[in-house]
């Protein structure tokens, strides 16, 4: 993901953002005690399961539109969980929503790349593939971000891995240590040249074999 949608001055703007002001100026204010989680998903069968987790501690969750707020339209969250279900937003206060909220739960690859900038602890849902395959994409992200087990366990039963229980929400201690991998892989993501520049490397490149007469 480095570079792979970065706009100049990304991260200094997320730096700047009062999530909760920025929240509060939409009508989407948390109350105090609230964590705000986002919800964008597709379709899934741990939904239920993550609305129990989630209402153990006071949480304000907004729900872009798609599949989850079509599901969560029907009967009342239960108590200490609060939904709103936002409307469509741009880009840009898309961005702002991810930056506000203390956990996120995110599909595909273009929100994907958004949470890695965004720096917050977040859960990544593949789109789902008959085959499957699509889980050996969750594994090979796990794979680069250092996550704790108990996070690691939480990707996989989201994304509905075969034989994945679901766990519940990582405690305290394990929500620290995945705030701080988020965290660094934004970092190490941030010091990776842009994609124009990694793209003239390779041009450079492809031209050096030619010229010196390698294919």
């Amino acid at each position: 993901t480095g570079g792979l949608l970065r706009e100049p001055g990304l991260l200094s703007q997320r730096t700047a953002l009062d999530g909760r002001a920025w929240l509060a100026d939409r009508g989407w204010a948390a109350a105090p005690g609230e964590r705000v989680v986002l919800l964008f998903s597709y379709a899934n069968p741990a939904l239920s399961a993550l609305m129990a987790s989630l209402a153990a501690s006071p949480t304000l969750l907004l729900v872009p539109p798609g599949p989850a707020q079509s599901a969560l339209t029907g009967p009342a969250p239960p108590p200490g969980l609060r939904v709103i279900p936002l409307p469509h937003v741009s880009q840009p206060d898309f961005d702002h929503l991810l930056w506000s909220a203390d956990l996120l739960f995110v599909r595909g690859e273009d929100s994907l790349v958004r949470a890695v900038w965004a720096g917050a602890p977040f859960v990544w849902q593949a789109y789902p593939q008959h085959d499957g395959v699509h889980h050996d994409k969750v594994e090979a992200l796990l794979g680069r971000m250092a996550l704790p087990a108990p996070v690691q366990a939480l990707w996989r039963a989201w994304n509905g891995r075969p034989g994945a229980a679901w766990p519940g929400l990582p405690g305290p201690a394990d929500m620290a240590a995945w705030q701080q991998a988020a965290a660094s892989f934004r970092a190490q993501q941030a010091a990776l040249p842009d994609l124009a520049t990694q793209l003239l490397g390779f041009v450079h490149q492809a031209r050096g074999r030619r010229a010196s007469g390698h294919a």
